[in-house]
């Protein structure tokens, strides 16, 4: 059967710049803001770790009500927009604040940090839900959606650059410490101002979906997520993989410092890790159409897997085997990051055509809930792993030589952990059955006339 793209290019362009401004913020404390503590500030890396964690524990509260509020939302600009426009005006402000510590150590230094993590997160929620609420609403083509996700990765994929590469150079070119962790906030700060309020303008003319009643409650809305059998499915074994890749972020800084003993390379590996995306994002969508989303999501768990493996027993004086291991494992991550938010909202619809009821947001809100506090959830396990094995923290950066069993530890939690999470994720998406044939018979696998 054909299939005919149905949205323009602007459209994927309006939306998809949104995604930078996503990949940033869900980049740039993952990869700084532990370090950030433990080395600059004297907070205990434990500490640390609970810092990083319990505003993204927040996230499990507030997620899913913003989903629910935005299926119920009725204005002249959609439901998903009004909240996406609130989001870009307070996000901005409160990422700045973020890394501006004027002179709080150790407890001190935690406690703000927590409550501005915590004003991010809840401003975060506020857009990124209705907005990856959208492509759910925006076509009814089966592989269309996919379309729409690779312009969103690719977009993603810049913004997580743009956080993981630019931001430690930021840091550098303001002198480094708290100076320099200042003018990056403030700067990161504006992009992302630019970018979200960028997509609220161009989803403009996103398609209008027709108007069906919504579940009464969250809590029925709770119970139709669990009995969808293909999202808990793909929600189980993607949350897995997000609490590995959540820990690799968090140990970057660290593996180049302590293993490699050159944080200079911290954005040249992020650079290898994420940058495969825009160069592999054409292939994983012919992969997709040609094999399956589902097939696909598996070939590039395994890449990853495999990497990750290898990656824990590399030699730090060979760093060209390094960088080989860090590029297959970002044209592993490339897909695992395209094929399971474009499976998501074909779970989502397909329980939209058998119940009638528009629960985008709701589910919406449960997926990023999870996956929010998965990538909270992953820095702490390592922050847990460095206090275990013995881990040393420092103020204003200043590089010691760490005990034998703590640069295990890095180790661990930076390639070994990331790479057994990701095959676990495998023997759970055995059972993931919602392929092309399924939606078809749904209904799903092309665009209704007149929709």
């Amino acid at each position: 059967m054909e299939k005919h793209k149905t949205l323009s290019l602007g459209t994927y362009l309006g939306y998809g710049i949104g995604s930078v401004g996503t990949g940033i913020f869900s980049t740039v404390p993952g990869l700084l803001l532990l370090s950030f503590m433990v080395r600059y500030l004297q907070v205990p890396a434990v500490i640390a770790g609970m810092v990083i964690l319990i505003p993204r524990l927040w996230d499990v509260i507030t997620d899913p009500f913003a989903g629910t509020l935005s299926d119920r939302t009725r204005s002249r600009w959609g439901a998903r927009r009004p909240w996406m426009l609130a989001g870009s005006l307070t996000l901005p402000v409160a990422f700045a604040l973020l890394f501006r510590v004027s002179h709080q150590t150790g407890m001190a230094a935690a406690w703000y940090l927590m409550f501005i993590y915590i004003l991010c997160t809840t401003f975060y929620t506020i857009y990124q839900v209705p907005y990856v609420a959208m492509p759910a609403e925006m076509t009814e083509d089966y592989y269309e959606r996919t379309t729409i996700m690779s312009w969103r990765i690719a977009f993603l994929t810049i913004g997580i650059l743009v956080g993981g590469a630019a931001a430690p150079e930021i840091i550098s070119a303001g002198g480094g410490g708290r100076e320099g962790y200042a003018l990056m906030g403030l700067v990161i700060g504006a992009v992302l101002f630019a970018v979200l309020i960028g997509s609220f303008f161009g989803t403009k003319r996103v398609p209008r979906v027709e108007s069906v009643p919504v579940a009464a409650s969250f809590r029925e809305q709770f119970r139709a997520a669990v009995g969808n059998r293909p999202f808990i499915i793909l929600f189980g074994a993607y949350i897995i993989q997000v609490l590995g890749i959540g820990a690799m972020l968090a140990g970057v800084d660290f593996f180049t410092s302590t293993i490699l003993k050159d944080p200079g390379q911290t954005s040249i590996l992020f650079v290898f890790l994420v940058g495969p995306a825009l160069v592999t994002m054409p292939l994983w969508v012919r992969v997709g159409r040609r094999f399956g989303k589902l097939t696909g999501y598996i070939i590039c768990t395994v890449l990853f897997t495999i990497g990750g493996f290898c990656l824990m027993l590399a030699n730090p004086e060979q760093l060209w085997v390094i960088y080989g291991i860090v590029l297959l494992m970002g044209a592993g991550y490339a897909g695992t990051q395209l094929f399971p938010f474009s499976m998501l909202p074909d779970t989502i619809s397909a329980d939209t055509l058998r119940t009638g009821l528009r629960r985008a947001g709701a589910y919406t809100g449960i997926w990023t809930a999870a996956d929010k506090a998965g990538f909270a959830v992953g820095p702490a396990i390592f922050a847990a792993i460095l206090a275990v094995t013995g881990f040393i923290e420092t103020e204003g950066g200043v590089l010691i030589e760490q005990p034998a069993s703590a640069l295990l530890g890095v180790r661990l939690g930076f390639a070994l952990l990331p790479a057994t999470l990701m095959g676990l994720s495998l023997l759970i998406l055995r059972h993931y059955k919602l392929d092309e044939k399924t939606n078809a018979a749904l209904g799903l696998g092309e665009k209704k006339p007149g929709a």
